[in-house]
């Protein structure tokens, strides 16, 4: 029969042993139908990508089958209609990989890897810290400051009360009494 790897993605709210019970119950159709799995590696909770249906994290799981064609179109009819399972894929393979898969192996390489040393202080590498005011954008507004004025900030929020200036003294305001 040939090889499949199936990748699916099962909510983040179900538990672990939820969607060990959907791969168990896939294992139980695939050996009534003649099929087996040959290799299961359960990745953990992850992020997605990107929202599906409403969720940001789900738990990967991966199947290695050794079923027939037909009884894969049944499991993925299956798969898709389980409200858990937000996504699945099915690859035909040569051959499956008894090792672990990439995703298991980069794993463990990031336990054994442990502490690296403190961190760079700051966020350049040279190690001067930059200011909030030493930003090119800001030094170029205090360069252009019009007409020598101090305070050349009213031109940019649109004016300041030079342009009103005089106005105020013209207008009273009458009370009846």
């Amino acid at each position: 029969m040939p090889l499949y790897e199936c990748v699916l993605i099962a909510r983040n709210d179900v538990t672990q042993q939820q969607v060990e019970a959907v791969a168990d119950q896939i294992a139980a159709q695939l050996e009534g139908e003649g099929g087996s799995v040959k290799k299961r590696e359960y990745w953990g909770l992850r992020s997605l990508a990107y929202r599906i249906k409403k969720n940001r994290k789900g738990h990967y799981m991966l199947l290695g089958l050794d079923v027939a064609p037909a009884s894969l179109n049944e499991i993925e009819r299956q798969l898709g209609l389980n409200e858990d399972i937000l996504r699945h894929m099915s690859i035909r393979v040569d051959a499956i990989d008894e090792a672990p898969s990439a995703i298991l192996s980069r794993k463990s390489d990031d336990r054994e890897r442990g502490f690296r040393g403190p961190k760079p202080s700051g966020r350049f590498e040279s190690g001067r810290r930059r200011g909030f005011d030493d930003r090119e954008e800001f030094r170029a507004r205090d360069d252009r400051e019009p007409g020598g004025r101090e305070g050349g900030r009213d031109d940019y929020r649109g004016g300041g009360r030079d342009e009103f200036r005089g106005g105020r003294e013209e207008f009273s305001v009458v009370s009846e009494e």
